[in-house]
């Protein structure tokens, strides 16, 4: 397992606990490769915090050191302050690293006990119409290249299962099963779900299936992952980005992410009448307070339909 950490004696206690923090992660938590490469980072700019601070083991950090570090995060000295929600991720990183040590007897204390990140406001996820979802689809499917013909599979997919761009890559041939319309994804920490499949899907993945990626696949190794790319090779979360905005553009719908379709999909669901719940499971959140934000969504819908379409639904003050 790498590291970003510097590789001198001041950070060699830090480097020694990180690395068996990541690997209780890896191991014990069943975390995946992406979430841990995400704590080593994040764990890699703390660091850096301590050392300047003249720590050199974390026994030595204090409540006011990993305060010191929010507070930097947060813009102090006069930098220009991160994001709420990454200020919110890093100190969560850093107080599961504290729990872990102190619970390993590595520390005398934890810390972090009382540290929290900034609040934040809550931000609504961002959805597109059905029209819109269509006509991206519709763009993806442009032409029956093999890059086109993964590309509206993977599209298909996202749309209509609610997957992560990082489970859809992640398919091999043995998670789908069109005999029974149905797709097993694995999500945070391995939790592995089974999905049923929608006719445009199940036309989609055959399509690529037969016409597609044999193409694709005779460029490469062989391998046994769903979605390949150019050359043959998995598809990264990277790459299935840039074609997913590139698809975007031509449509002439911006601001499209991998995530317009897991939100899209969830939005949709309820506004024709899912119970929150089935949808819940169908996105694989682990509390139900997650998903229920996509009930807001629908709510505040309603209300601008309401507002926009409604004779009486506009007051004026006055007479």
């Amino acid at each position: 397992m790498g590291s970003n950490l510097k590789a001198d004696d001041s950070t060699a206690l830090f480097e020694r606990d990180i690395r068996q923090y990541l690997a209780h992660l890896s191991v014990e938590r069943s975390l995946s490769p992406n979430t841990i490469a995400a704590y080593q980072r994040d764990l890699s700019h703390y660091v850096n915090h301590l050392c300047a601070r003249q720590r050199h083991a974390f026994a030595e950090v204090t409540a006011e050191d990993a305060a010191a570090f929010v507070d930097y995060l947060c813009g102090a000295d006069g930098r220009k302050p991160m994001a709420a929600s990454s200020v919110a991720r890093m100190v969560t990183a850093i107080r599961r690293l504290h729990e872990f040590l102190f619970a390993e007897g590595r520390t005398p204390s934890d810390p972090t006990t009382d540290l929290h990140p900034p609040k934040q406001g809550q931000r609504l996820p961002k959805a597109i119409t059905i029209d819109q979802m269509t006509q991206l689809l519709d763009t993806a499917s442009a032409s029956d290249t093999p890059i086109s013909l993964r590309d509206r599979a993977l599209l298909e997919i996202l749309y209509g299962t609610g997957a992560r761009i990082s489970e859809a890559v992640g398919l091999t041939a043995d998670d789908i099963d069109l005999t029974t319309a149905s797709i097993r994804l694995f999500g945070k920490g391995r939790k592995e779900r089974v999905l049923p499949l929608g006719r445009y899907a199940i036309d989609a993945i055959e399509a690529y299936l037969v016409r597609g990626r044999p193409a694709l696949a005779c460029r490469g190794r062989g391998n046994t992952a769903i979605f390949l790319n150019k050359r043959g090779n998995p598809l990264t979360r990277q790459s299935a980005w840039i074609a997913i905005h590139a698809i975007a553009e031509r449509a002439g719908i911006p601001g499209i992410s991998p995530h317009t379709f897991r939100h899209s999909f969830a939005t949709h669901l309820l506004q024709g009448g899912a119970d929150v719940r089935i949808v819940q499971e169908m996105l694989g959140h682990s509390s139900v307070t997650t998903t229920q934000i996509y009930t807001k969504v629908t709510r505040e819908t309603l209300r601008e339909t309401y507002i926009s379409a409604h004779p009486r639904a506009m007051h004026t003050s006055g007479a």
